[in-house]
Formats: C-alpha cells, sequence, structure tokens
C-alpha cells in the first residue's frame, strides 16, 4: 500500500533524513518510535506531500508520489493528521467534520463515519455546534482524528495523537485505528507513549538522528531494544 525508499529530507539546507526507508501494508499499524528530533515527524510530512524529498521514492497504492502536493496525496486517499490539534478553529465542529469528508460523495457512508466518531468521542456531539475554538486542546485533537476519519483514506498518518490529550484517552483513541486497520487502513504512528502504542501495532520502527536504527514485529520492540543497549554498553 505504502513503500518508501531511500528517502533523503529536510527543510532548506538542513538535512534530516537520510536513506530511510519503510513499508506498510493494507490492515497493517507502523508504529514509529524515537528520540526527538529523530526525524519521526520529517518523515511523515515528507510522506504527506509537505516537504518534498530531496531524493528516493514513495510509492503509494502503485503510484509515485513524492514530490506532489499535500492536496493532490489527500485526495488520491493519503491523510496525515499533524501534530498539535490542526483544526479549522472558526468552523463549528460539525462544519470540520463536513469539511473532512468533503472528497466523501456517498452521504450515508459520511454519515455512518461521522456516527462512529461521536461514539467513540461524545463530547464532540455535545459540542457539534460549537466553533473549534472553543473546544480544548484534547478536544480539539480529537476532532482532527475525526476529520481523518471520515474521509475514509486508504493510507492513515498520525504524528503524536497524544499531544495534548490526557493519557487516560489514548487507549480509545489507538482501538480506533486498530479497528480502522482491521478494514483495510494502512496506518503509521509516530508516538512516544510506547508501553501503552505497542499492543495495537503490528510493527515498529525506530529511529535515530534521521535515520532507521532498527525496524522488528512490534511485540519484539522491547527485547530488540535491550539487545542493541546491551551492545552499546
Amino acid at each position: 500500500m505504502l513503500d518508501v525508499k531511500n528517502i533523503y529530507s529536510g527543510y532548506g539546507n538542513v538535512p534530516v533524513l537520510r536513506d530511510v526507508s519503510l513499508s506498510v501494508k493494507a490492515g497493517e499499524i507502523l508504529l514509529i518510535v524515537g528520540e526527538n528530533g529523530a526525524g519521526k515527524s520529517t518523515l511523515l510530512r515528507t510522506i504527506g506531500g509537505f516537504i518534498k524529498p530531496e531524493r528516493g521514492s514513495i510509492n503509494y497504492a502503485g503510484s509515485e508520489i513524492g514530490g506532489m502536493a499535500a492536496e493532490d496525496i489527500s485526495v488520491l486517499g493519503l491523510r496525515l493528521v499533524l501534530d498539535g490539534h490542526r483544526v479549522f478553529p472558526e468552523l463549528t465542529v460539525w462544519d470540520n467534520l463536513r469539511l473532512g469528508g468533503a472528497v466523501q460523495k456517498d452521504k450515508a457512508a459520511f454519515d455512518k463515519a461521522a456516527e462512529e466518531v461521536f461514539t467513540v468521542f461524545p463530547i464532540l456531539r455535545e459540542r457539534l455546534k460549537q466553533p473549534a475554538r472553543d473546544l480544548s486542546g484534547g478536544q480539539q485533537q480529537m476532532l482532527a482524528l475525526g476529520q481523518a476519519f471520515v474521509a475514509q483514506p486508504k493510507v492513515l498518518l498520525c504524528d503524536e495523537p497524544s499531544l495534548g490529550l490526557a493519557q487516560a484517552l489514548l487507549p480509545p483513541i489507538l482501538n480506533f485505528l486498530r479497528g480502522w486497520a482491521e478494514r483495510g487502513t494502512a496506518v503509521v504512528i509516530v508516538e512516544q507513549h510506547i508501553d501503552i502504542a505497542l499492543p495495537v501495532a503490528d510493527r515498529a520502527m525506530v529511529m535515530e538522528r534521521g535515520h532507521v536504527k532498527l525496524t522488528c514485529a512490534a511485540k519484539d520492540l522491547k527485547d530488540e531494544l535491550r539487545k542493541a543497549s546491551a551492545v552499546h554498553a
């Protein structure tokens, strides 16, 4: 579904990613972890079209999308949920969801997806007619996830879904994403709360200083990290 090969990317003359590759299949969740500054967010922004790669390949569903504009990539069915609860603050909760589902032409499918969002995040139903700016940071993050869900993308990139949320809210969000993957969506998550995120992931990738340190089955990540630490001790 998504195949990234040998990507080099950064900001202007500042290189960040060096020879980064990953793949994620339909129905799979890939968890990306690493220290701050490792290049995790830069990787998602590059895949999502917000940063143009210097070289390398980004293949989505058989088509090369590296260097395409973010809005064009979104229309194809790849969606990036940025960190920091990016929503339209002056619009109501409902209008934010409607904009998120603008590519969804089937009204019944949109209504069904919106109902699922309200089931997971009931506070959004309660605040449906309020401007998004009146929501707390955590509630805006829920809305950002809801916007992506109603679009029903084939690939979802999710950067720090826990940012601005009470830690107790993270398990239902991750379970929401797990259910999404089980319907065939390929999901890539960047998340700092490893212990909570690992149980819902299929594979894990560790980034360090702009490159991939290791990739393994999610269940093996802690053992692999212990082995790596022992080697460098």
